[in-house]
């Protein structure tokens, strides 16, 4: 029996797990078997890959075939073993030397005819197998520009079978990824900006603020209050994503098959709404084969839960570890994923179930116990986790006839941007090793945070009359120290706790 390897690839959540792809030929009986934990989607690719051989002249009608997929324990699912099998099944046959196999990651799904169609996970794919010691990969070229975002690795893409095999024969030469991904493609102007909300003053302030310390934001207030508003235009006050952000944001959505054909990296922050409706496994992912969920797919962005309290309260509730460690651990029987998670949480919540709580003109028709049961709905370990809880009053009227814009994006940004600033200088100072106020440690939090006496003063009044908790107390501390470096201040003083206090009552005023 003669015998050939390929290598290829399993994506378990954003770990890509090497597989090598054994196959056995020898002459008798046509069969075509293929083992190693392979699921109906795997299983089928022996039809596309005797397919894609006959276009290519080769006849595997008279040999028996077995594939292998080891390691035998991982679940192998998906179309992007294709290119891998039909490459092993050549160098079996003879067609192509076994030795051009070695060390090169194929991956790509096969069409009838031979043609390559994109796969998801590329990236993190790359990423994962320049890791383990390879250094060459071929790849479809309708994933080039995904592709060319991989360092340390050669990547060379091809569109058919045919430009593989001739590759691997050392027939013909293919572009390597970043030649073939072409320039990047120009940057879209946002279509929103902040000048266009129309009053509401604490509301834009506790938007800066969550900006500048990536700190997670409540509001409360009544139908029309222009809390959505609001919240889809704070990616437009955020910094650019760095590099690595860049690239971290793209393995999530590459991982998930949500990256655009032909997109590579993600250079804008990701803004993330789902329906209320959502379970628990859509918002920190699952299933089978897992997958991120929003949390993940808001990561180093937005993720805008409106009308926060219609979501299940166990769903609501599957969002504290990650929004205290900043990651998604999914475990399943068989597999066990770790997903990044670190956006900035928005949650928008009426003040009860008609709305009108509180308000001035319009009369609540509720119940007092049924406001509590409503309110109820948002746990108090969960609410300790928003560091910001603003109650928006209802527009003026008046407000929404002025002439004159409010303060653009553009430059709230730049506040924001000298604040990060801010802290990048306390971790170049080996205060902090913390990119962001709000993910700052205890020990950190203690260095960098300490107020003055008044904010000391201030902040133990707050905490008894408020109840806050021992989390809500270090919250509280975290957006002062933000406040501060917004007022580009070393020291965190009175004023800034005070603010840091008042933008914490939205529920308790």
């Amino acid at each position: 029996m003669q015998q050939a390897t390929a290598l290829t690839a399993v994506l378990v959540g954003l770990e890509a797990h090497l597989v090598c792809v054994e196959v056995g030929c020898r002459r008798g009986p046509s069969g075509f078997d293929l083992v190693g934990l392979a699921e109906a989607s795997v299983k089928e690719a022996r039809v596309r890959v005797r397919s894609a051989l006959e276009q290519e002249g080769v006849d595997i009608a008279e040999h028996a075939l077995v594939v292998n997929l080891t390691p035998a324990d991982v679940r192998k699912a998906g179309g992007h073993f294709d290119v891998a099998i039909a490459a092993g099944v050549a160098a079996s046959l003879g067609d192509v030397p076994t030795e051009a196999l070695a060390g090169t990651l194929l991956l790509g799904e096969l069409s009838l005819s031979g043609a390559l169609r994109p796969i998801r996970g590329v990236l993190p794919a790359l990423q994962s197998a320049r890791r383990r010691g390879l250094t060459k990969a071929i790849v479809p070229r309708s994933n080039a520009r995904e592709a060319a975002a991989a360092s340390g690795i050669e990547v060379k893409v091809a569109s058919s079978l045919a430009e593989v095999l001739g590759y691997l024969r050392g027939d013909r030469a293919l572009p390597g990824a970043a030649e073939a991904s072409g320039p990047a493609p120009e940057r879209l102007p946002s279509l929103v900006d902040l000048a266009e909300v129309k009053g509401q003053g604490m509301a834009r302030r506790a938007l800066e603020v969550a900006a500048a310390g990536a700190h997670n934001l409540l509001f409360v207030g009544p139908p029309g209050a222009g809390k959505t508003m609001l919240a889809r235009r704070l990616p437009t006050i955020l910094p650019e994503l760095s590099s690595d952000e860049a690239l971290e944001v793209t393995s999530v959505h590459s991982a998930a098959g949500l990256l655009p054909l032909g997109e590579g990296l993600v250079r804008d922050r990701p803004f993330r709404a789902p329906h209320h409706s959502a379970s628990a496994i859509a918002l920190v992912g699952g299933g089978a084969p897992i997958r991120p969920g929003e949390l993940s797919l808001a990561h180093h962005g937005v993720l805008f839960l409106d009308e926060m309290l219609e979501f299940k309260r166990s769903t609501l509730e599957s969002l504290r570890q990650p929004l205290e460690d900043g990651s998604v651990a999914v475990a399943r029987a068989r597999e066990r994923a770790i997903f990044p998670a670190r956006p900035l949480v928005v949650g928008a919540v009426n003040p009860c179930p008609c709305g009108f709580r509180g308000h001035p003109t319009r009369r609540c028709s509720c119940a007092l116990e049924r406001v509590r049961q409503y309110l109820a709905r948002l746990s108090g370990p969960l609410l300790d986790r928003l560091d910001l809880q603003v109650a928006l009053p209802p527009v003026d009227v008046a407000s929404l006839d002025e002439r004159t814009a409010g303060e653009s994006s553009a430059s709230v940004r730049a506040r924001v941007m000298a604040a990060r600033a801010a802290q990048q200088r306390r971790i170049a100072a080996g205060l902090t090793t913390s990119t962001t106020n709000a993910s700052l440690g205890p020990g950190e939090a203690a260095r960098v945070c300490a107020p003055d006496a008044e904010g000391r003063a201030l902040l133990t009044r707050a905490v008894e009359r408020l109840g806050l908790s021992a989390r809500a107390h270090g919250k509280v501390l975290r957006v002062a120290r933000t406040i501060a470096d917004l007022d580009a201040s070393e020291a965190v003083r009175g004023p800034h706790v005070a603010e840091a206090v008042q933008l914490r009552v939205g529920l308790a005023g």
